[in-house]
């Protein structure tokens, strides 16, 4: 958890060229920092139902997160899905210029599917355009149907997963030493131009907190991304223990070492009518979970129970969590912003 000293350090490190630090102070200073959780928001790439897939309204979306204060933006990634869902990478560079400091966040990237090369010339692009803001979750995917239509043997995800990590820093990095494995060689290849950094974007794992997952992201990732509808505070709590453990393994810090919470999807209504509306009619078919188990770890419904399932989160050690609203996106990051965020407690 961050102390008031040390929000007062990120608060200063937050400043922006020119810009007065009292203004910065006052534009950072939440509640959210001083307490060791801050926010990011999904972009709203699936349809729930009527998302119009336009750039207006990415722009938009994208513009009331900066003007909250939300600290990332994010896009995950699917090719086929039981519901239109619009190219993640795409949609996140399409956003840039209208995203203000926020990081950019991939939740995740699938460089399995896509394959590591085409990927880290995706992300190079996107973090050297930003200035340097990316940060890039890796993972699998949970979908058969990617790999199926990507031609790739599904059984050969996780393998596949480890090689493909150690193809993208490669890539990524320009002094890094070529990397030549089973299925990927990045060996005579010089991806120009490069990102921002010298050190390139991090790399993020994604997991859902299994062991094995939990070993990859110790020694393979820069820090770890859970998934929201497939954990709970006491199961996110174990596996960050779990991790933390590990981490010294592989020389890491487990008190530097981040963690994010994705795939928040929400809905804030103080009407039960219309929380079992939306649960029944939009969540339910689209994410294919069951019905119980999606209403027991997804906050639709009032602003109070949406903040007591995120300071249970806080508790366990989140540090961010990526909220991703179901309709009406950006009155309802507005409404999060002003209702739940100042409400979150340990």
């Amino acid at each position: 958890m961050l102390h008031r000293l040390d929000a007062v350090r990120i608060i200063g490190q937050l400043t922006t060229a020119g810009e007065d630090e009292n203004a910065a102070a006052a534009r950072h200073s939440r509640r959210d920092l001083i307490w060791g959780m801050d926010f990011g928001a999904h972009l709203p790439l699936m349809d729930f139902g009527g998302n119009p897939y336009t750039l207006r309204h990415l722009v938009d979306y994208a513009e009331r997160a900066a003007g909250l204060g939300f600290r990332a933006l994010s896009a995950n990634d699917h090719m086929v899905f039981s519901v239109p869902w619009l190219d993640g990478p795409t949609a996140l560079a399409a956003v840039i210029s209208h995203s203000g400091d926020m990081t950019l966040a991939t939740t995740v990237s699938l460089p399995v599917i896509r394959g590591p090369v085409p990927l880290a010339k995706t992300l190079a692009a996107i973090d050297r355009l930003s200035g340097g803001r990316l940060v890039a979750a890796i993972g699998p995917g949970s979908s058969q149907q990617d790999y199926d239509a990507a031609g790739v043997d599904f059984l050969e995800r996780w393998a596949r997963t480890d090689e493909s990590i150690q193809a993208l820093r490669a890539l990524l990095r320009p002094d890094a030493p070529p990397f030549v494995g089973r299925f990927y060689s990045t060996e005579g290849i010089n991806l120009e131009p490069h990102p921002s950094r010298q050190e390139g974007p991090q790399l993020w794992v994604g997991s859902w907190g299994s062991d094995a997952g939990l070993r990859r992201t110790a020694r393979l990732g820069d820090g770890w991304l859970a998934s929201a509808y497939n954990t709970t505070p006491e199961l996110f709590g174990g596996a960050w223990a779990r991790l933390r453990e590990l981490l010294p393994e592989h020389g890491r810090d487990p008190d530097s070492f981040p963690n994010a919470l994705a795939t928040m999807w929400f809905y804030i209504t103080e009407d039960h009518g219309e929380a079992d509306r939306v649960m029944h009619e939009r969540v339910v078919p689209t994410v294919h979970r069951p019905e119980d188990l999606l209403r027991q770890r997804l906050p639709v419904g009032s602003a109070e129970l949406f903040a007591e399932k995120l300071s249970a989160f806080a508790s366990a050690g989140v540090q961010r969590v990526f909220v991703w609203p179901i309709a009406d996106e950006a009155n309802q990051l507005e409404r999060f912003w002003e209702t739940v965020s100042p409400a979150i407690a340990l």
